[in-house]
């Protein structure tokens, strides 16, 4: 087991910013940064301790995300993942847990819509697949993907484990945002995973995943949804908050085209960061709450049942949503020189709108989900709560 608990350096969080427009270039993280995060041992927070991780409880993973996005949002969704999902590697079975853990380091993709089909053999399946969206695919050395699996009229929702040598990527992330998380497709061809690489989707939905009593922590007992819409808020939160600093330093120095005043005398500027401020602080507030509530069930051993999850994606959904809100109202007050290419801000804003369109930050279906739990309604079973 680690010592001690593995830490972001403002030195890691600089050298993201200095390498942004590098990650964007290349489409995916460069090098160098893919060496600080394994020399950080980042992404072994939420390994378990049989396997040498730290073991943290869940939420010590959300900060450092938020403050990495300070440097760049992509990469910090990129390295967040990738420590997230250590933490699903460790929801599967003993077996599957033994094998990837023992080749550490686990860099892993996990493109989560149920885009495979996974037909019964004896032992396993065979499983064919094309997954988009798989962040961080450049870098992997094993991959976990989704798929309807079993017989055709009981097949069921599972999440699949195999290495990234089975697995052929196609290059066809060309987006204006997000760039450098290299979020390529990944495809398998009538490929073997034996039953043990197998979980179901419903169990890791609902905290009982194999793993959860295997390592007997609080950690292993979270619900997916939550855990991934949380830990996904955190870029656009720590990208709104930096904008809101360069915003603030700007005001200093800016001179107003025709009217020969600073920006920071004007009172709508201070209004704009004072706003700005204010917004920043409620998202704080409403991500401890979320977080301090499912901890509190987790620890006590109980499930935390549909309706907190759902809150819980509707609080993560809200996060982001604002936060893109501040970076729009600040970007609009500061100048039309903000869009060279040249200025970090406008990097921010792409990245955050691309990172909102991800299907759980779907405002509507959220609001939707958690308002009609709330009432006691019954929502699709294929809701993602």
């Amino acid at each position: 087991m680690l010592t001690t608990q593995p830490e972001i350096t403002g030195e890691f969080v600089t050298a993201l910013a200095a390498r942004a427009d590098e990650a964007e270039a290349l489409r995916r993280l460069p090098d160098a940064t893919v060496e600080d995060l394994l020399a950080s041992g980042f992404t072994d927070l939420l390994v378990p301790a049989r396997y040498g991780g730290a073991q943290a409880p869940f939420p010590a993973l959300l900060d450092p995300v938020r403050r990495l996005a300070h440097g760049c949002t992509s990469s910090a969704w990129t390295i967040g993942f990738f420590a997230l999902h250590n933490w699903m590697l460790a929801l599967f079975g003993e077996q599957a847990q033994e094998e990837a853990f023992g080749s550490r380091p686990f860099l892993a993709p996990a493109p989560l819509a149920p885009t495979g089909r996974g037909v019964a053999v004896d032992g396993g399946i065979r499983l064919t697949g094309r997954w988009s969206w798989s962040t961080g695919v450049m870098h992997g050395n094993w991959i976990i993907v989704a798929a309807l699996c079993g017989p055709d009229d009981a097949a069921y929702p599972a999440l699949a484990l195999l290495p990234m040598s089975e697995v052929t990527v196609e290059d066809v992330w060309h987006t204006d945002g997000m760039r450098a998380t290299g979020s390529n497709d990944a495809i398998v061809t009538d490929t073997f995973v034996p039953e043990h690489r197998l979980v179901k989707v419903t169990d890791i939905y609902a905290g009982t995943a194999p793993g959860a009593g295997l390592h007997d922590a609080a950690t292993y007992r979270w619900p997916m949804v939550p855990a991934l819409a949380l830990l996904a808020s955190m870029p656009a939160l720590g990208g709104a908050e930096r904008v809101t600093e360069i915003y603030a330093e700007r005001l200093a120095e800016r001179v107003l085209p025709y009217e020969g005043v600073m920006q920071k005398d004007k009172p709508i500027a201070q209004a704009h960061l004072a706003g700005a401020h204010v917004r920043l602080r409620a998202l704080r507030g409403l991500l401890a709450d979320t977080v301090g509530e499912i901890e509190s069930i987790v620890e006590a051993g109980d499930a935390v049942e549909r309706p907190v999850r759902a809150q819980a994606r509707l609080a993560a959904a809200h996060i982001v949503t604002e936060s893109r809100a501040v970076i729009a109202e600040l970007l609009g007050a500061g100048g039309a020189s903000i869009h060279f290419l040249s200025n970090p801000l406008q990097r921010f804003k792409r990245d955050v709108d691309v990172l909102a369109g991800h299907v759980v930050f779907d405002y509507d279906t959220s609001r939707e989900l958690a308002g009609a739990l709330s009432l006691g309604l019954k929502i699709p079973r294929t809701s993602m709560i």
